[in-house]
């Protein structure tokens, strides 16, 4: 029996989201005595980047239908050929909506956001994040079999190397009933819910010609850029940056967030993060209480100051 991961591929780039559910899918196998077999859609990439991490077995679903998005027609063709009782997927915004429709397919459970290699395999039992980051859980899943979706940067990518094969499978999956309006696709820029740093910034910085600062600390530390709610409304950065209950939620190593207040709209995208830093020249920002290290004061002489001490650094 094979324990069975749905590689998620950008434009047939496998990107870092997948080698981390194959490293997750590898760490059940290891526990069950099982193979890793990855499921991927329209790849271009080489399956020797899977066998880095752990795949046995790579199965290249090649499908015309399938180059436009869609979580139905997905949840089939993955359907049609993963036939274990335990699927592993990304938790990305494409898999995370793949994911319940496969589980409904299959009758399956559905475990979101799972932090850590599970507890017991029979029953399933893994840790969780709930209530929007704010709590874990213990999940136990109580149907025939398990779809999992692992929480990015969690787990982490872990290169256990292996011999592995290719199959191609040549499918035909109906996908004229779901019409795509728009579907964000990765701009070749790093990443921001893979990216282990970010650096973000709101209302504070005064104005999007203020953000020359911020992108200049994020390009120095190999950061990804975000922002606030307030500031991608009124047009300052693109909505793909927003990080927060209704934008993107996060969990890098480092979280730097600048001219930000921390309202707990904000807080419930980013507070998954291992280690968070405020910078804000208010001591009363809400944002403090959560911080593990806060600096109080003006961003425009800290950031560029913080900037040149990090290149001094670097020499």
């Amino acid at each position: 029996m094979a324990v069975y991961v749905y590689a998620e591929n950008i434009n047939g780039i496998y990107k870092k989201a997948a080698f981390e559910a194959i490293s997750y899918a590898k760490s059940i196998a290891d526990k069950t005595g099982d193979t890793v077999t990855a499921i991927s859609v329209n790849p271009t990439d080489s399956s020797d980047l899977l066998y880095k991490y752990g795949a046995n077995q790579v199965l290249n679903i090649k499908d015309e239908g399938l180059k436009s998005f869609s979580a139905k027609a997905y949840a089939q063709a993955v359907s049609e050929v993963a036939d274990g009782n335990i699927i592993v997927f990304p938790h990305t915004t494409d898999a995370s909506s793949v994911a319940p429709m496969l589980a409904i397919m299959k009758n399956y459970s559905l475990i979101t956001n799972a932090l850590e290699t599970p507890e017991s395999i029979t029953p399933f039992q893994v840790k969780r994040r709930a209530f929007s980051g704010k709590g874990m859980m213990h999940a136990k899943a109580d149907a025939s079999g398990v779809i999992v979706t692992v929480s990015q940067n969690a787990f982490g990518v872990k290169e256990n190397a292996v011999s592995g094969s290719e199959e191609v499978k040549n499918l035909s999956v109906a996908n004229e009933d779901t019409k795509v309006i728009s579907h964000e696709q990765s701009s070749g820029k790093l990443d921001l819910k893979e990216a282990e740093i970010v650096v973000s910034a709101g209302r504070g910085m005064k104005g999007p010609e203020n953000w020359g600062m911020i992108e200049d600390l994020a390009n120095l530390l190999g950061a990804a850029t975000a922002c606030s709610k307030p500031v991608s409304d009124i047009g300052w950065r693109p909505h793909s940056e927003h990080v927060g209950q209704t934008g993107k939620a996060i969990s890098p190593n480092l979280y730097i967030a600048v001219g930000i207040s921390g309202a707990i709209q904000h807080l419930a995208g980013v507070n998954s993060s291992k280690t968070i830093v405020v910078i804000n020249n208010d001591p009363e920002a809400p944002f403090f209480k959560s911080a593990d290290y806060g600096v109080v004061g003006d961003a425009f002489q800290i950031i560029p100051a913080l900037t040149q001490k990090i290149k001094a650094l670097k020499g």
